[in-house]
């Protein structure tokens, strides 16, 4: 199947990296497919803190060593995914041996020691890393996230962990990561956000536009606004974890076993959109990574409905291409 369609990545090339997050289960299961797509790859999981170092005296390398092994047999690039994030990381790199709470210098001391044998082990191969994940609080009243990071370390604990990750890798380029990041009252903050770190010379070299959506929003003009108001700061833009939901957040429809033709159609036309407009912001996005190669492996099965099936991505569960992948490919011939 994949030999007769039209690859994804080589439609784009000379424009941006086309991506997917992967597993060791999916780059097992589907591998020539995802070759044949797809020339960047993001651990979805496998290189989070509490995958790659459970325990403060052991890492665990080999699920994120298959993948990269995979990436550099198909001569594909990587980006790291993630270093500091309010999940999935274990309590131990906050606490003392006593369940305790550790000092800013113990907390950082480990940051220190986690980036520099995580990302040296991975020098050259990985291009960019996710250095500081969803750091930015929803709520409109309030600014960073309340969590460990911030209670142990002090606010500044993203701008030593940029600084701690350039020490660790001086050539990788480093990315603030976040999710709903079209959102004014959020894109506002995160400019606020990234801006207060450039002006403080940390070295943030890019923004991750995560770009989960859905069939319905945000709107085209809200993607562009944030595309424009985060290249005004000079830094590169990713789009890091790309899907369209079939379903708003708070739809708690159940009751489908495949996608309507309503829901079809609608996709086919976010997704011919939203490459426009990637497309025309080229000269400032390098990468546009989808959070999943193909519906048969996408997060947003269950989320945040138990049960519910989703369909996201530019290929079904039986890695068909839909008529959402031939809109992209057009976006190529405009």
């Amino acid at each position: 199947m994949e030999n007769q369609t039209p690859s994804l990545y080589q439609a784009y090339d000379g424009m941006f990296k086309i991506g997917a997050a992967v597993s060791t289960r999916t780059i097992q299961r589907e591998g020539e497919f995802i070759a044949t797509h797809y020339n960047s790859l993001t651990a979805e999981n496998q290189m989070k803190f509490e995958e790659i170092h459970p325990e403060e005296d052991r890492y665990d390398f080999a699920a994120a060593d298959e993948i990269a092994a995979f990436a550099k047999r198909h001569g594909m690039t990587m980006r790291g995914h993630t270093l500091v994030w309010h999940n999935q990381t274990p309590d131990w790199v906050f606490e003392e041996a006593d369940g305790s709470p550790a000092s800013r210098e113990k907390v950082l001391d480990r940051l220190r020691e986690h980036a520099r044998t995580v990302m040296s082990r991975y020098r050259g191969q990985i291009s960019a890393w996710d250095v500081v994940n969803e750091a930015i609080e929803d709520k409109s009243e309030s600014y960073l996230r309340e969590t460990k990071w911030l209670s142990t370390v002090g606010e500044d604990y993203l701008e030593q962990a940029f600084r701690i990750a350039h020490e660790a890798d001086p050539n990788v380029q480093l990315f603030y990561n976040d999710y709903n990041e079209t959102d004014p009252v959020k894109r506002d903050k995160i400019h606020r956000l990234v801006r207060s770190l450039l002006d403080a010379g940390a070295p943030v070299h890019g923004i991750g536009m995560q770009a989960h959506w859905n069939l319905y929003g945000p709107s085209l003009e809200e993607i562009r606004e944030a595309i424009e108001l985060y290249a005004s700061l000079g830094v590169r833009l990713h789009i890091t974890e790309l899907d369209i939901s079939a379903f708003r957040f708070d739809d708690r429809r159940t009751d489908l076993l495949e996608p309507t033709a309503e829901m079809q159609e609608l996709l086919t036309q976010r997704y011919e959109g939203i490459f426009r407009l990637f497309r025309e912001y080229r000269a400032a996005i390098d990468s546009v990574t989808f959070w999943g190669a193909a519906d048969s492996g996408t997060w947003l099965d269950g989320f945040p409905v138990r049960g519910r099936l989703n369909w996201p991505l530019p290929f079904d569960r039986q890695l068909q291409p839909k008529p959402a992948f031939w809109s992209i490919l057009d976006q190529t011939r405009v």
